[in-house]
């Protein structure tokens, strides 16, 4: 009897897996990944400030992930499309990225992060880096595979949304994968 009962809540877990394997959309938030670190000696450069490369290496991993959330797929880091270093963050500060995919193309995804830095005396948080990564979600052999839609909800969110086909035209003009004539959205600003 028991047997049979594990047998069936398994059934209904394998269940629930294929089905969310099969999701076709997803909203912001079910993408959401965060990770906090502090910056140690051997992080910083000779002013005592967090060297930005280290700081891309944590930003490209939470991205990585939230762009794994949306997609359940491996990911590829595809471009890291812009980065604003607002104020240096300093030894001992608390840092913490906050990551959530903003839209996904046929298997792009692009990743909007915020990092906010704690000040490990003051406990005041402060923002201090924003920036946009694309994804890209590959099969077993390295080919590109289709991602699920991602649905904004909020004002924010949609903002974000429509502003992320402007990025992606840029994205693709500057790297003559797409002609200036094609990208519509971006010719729209200027009309």
């Amino acid at each position: 009897m028991c047997l049979d009962s594990c047998r069936k809540s398994i059934r209904a877990i394998e269940l629930r897996v294929k089905f969310y394997y099969m999701v076709k959309q997803r909203n912001p938030k079910d993408t959401y990944a965060s990770s906090t670190r502090i910056v140690m000696p051997n992080d910083t450069n000779t002013l005592g400030n967090l060297m930005g490369g280290n700081l891309l290496n944590w930003m490209d991993i939470t991205a990585a992930i939230s762009a794994h959330r949306c997609s359940r797929r491996i990911c590829v880091t595809a471009a890291v499309n812009n980065v604003s270093f607002k104020k240096p963050i300093k030894l001992g500060d608390i840092v913490t990225i906050h990551a959530e995919v903003t839209r996904t193309f046929n298997s792009s995804m692009e990743v909007f992060m915020r990092v906010h830095v704690e000040n490990h005396i003051s406990g005041e948080q402060q923002l201090c880096n924003e920036a946009m990564y694309t994804f890209v979600a590959v099969d077993q052999l390295g080919a590109p595979i289709a991602v699920p839609d991602v649905l904004p909800e909020s004002d924010e969110e949609c903002e974000r949304f429509d502003g992320a086909l402007r990025r992606r035209q840029l994205r693709l003009v500057l790297a003559k994968k797409m002609k200036p004539s094609e990208a519509t959205e971006l010719k729209a600003l200027f009309d």
